[in-house]
């Protein structure tokens, strides 16, 4: 084994809430770290050159592209990945709402839509479908239209500014 494959840093940072320590050779993204030192496979491998969302994690509170990211800069973050949306009370509302609505079809590029969409409702907790259109542009996803995931997004924001919110009438009866 070379010295070069040896070498492992050595690092601390937060992750969906948690204090994490992992060792992992320096060159790694954080996609590869997620994924191959700490197991969470909700973080998906897409097109790895920062074209598709796919693997779009939340770090201290904004998206990022974690294919694009050193693993190494996670040092002292907080890192979010869609495993770290759920609560011990349920679903976060974007779950619910991916699901309802059937913006979910193989679900590839979901984790990514949904911490991106996590990330717009905190900063606009009533966005237009434009300026939903326009955070999400960032991701890609070969089977839904993206109409459903609209709605999923409007819905999901209706739902958390307390408004009782019902599924988009095509969603109830498959009108899709």
């Amino acid at each position: 084994m070379s010295e070069r494959t040896k070498q492992k840093a050595h690092i601390e940072f937060t992750l969906n809430g948690e204090t994490v320590e992992v060792a992992f050779a320096p060159h790694k993204t954080l996609l590869e770290v997620l994924r191959e030192d700490l197991n969470l496979m909700g973080t998906k491998h897409g097109c790895e050159l920062g074209e598709c969302g796919t693997c779009a994690v939340l770090m201290n509170g904004r998206s990022v592209l974690s294919c694009l990211v050193l693993g190494l800069d996670t040092e002292g973050r907080s890192v979010e990945t869609v495993e770290g949306m759920a609560s011990a009370t349920g679903l976060h509302p974007l779950q619910e709402t991916f699901a309802d609505t059937g913006a979910a079809q193989c679900g590839y590029c979901t984790p990514g839509f949904l911490l991106v969409a996590k990330e717009l409702l905190a900063a606009n907790p009533d966005p237009s479908r434009e300026e939903i259109k326009e955070a999400l542009s960032g991701n890609l996803c070969r089977c839904t239209g993206y109409i459903k995931i609209y709605e999923a997004v409007e819905l999901a924001a209706a739902r958390m500014r307390g408004e009782e919110a019902e599924l988009p009438r095509a969603a109830v009866y498959g009108l899709d």
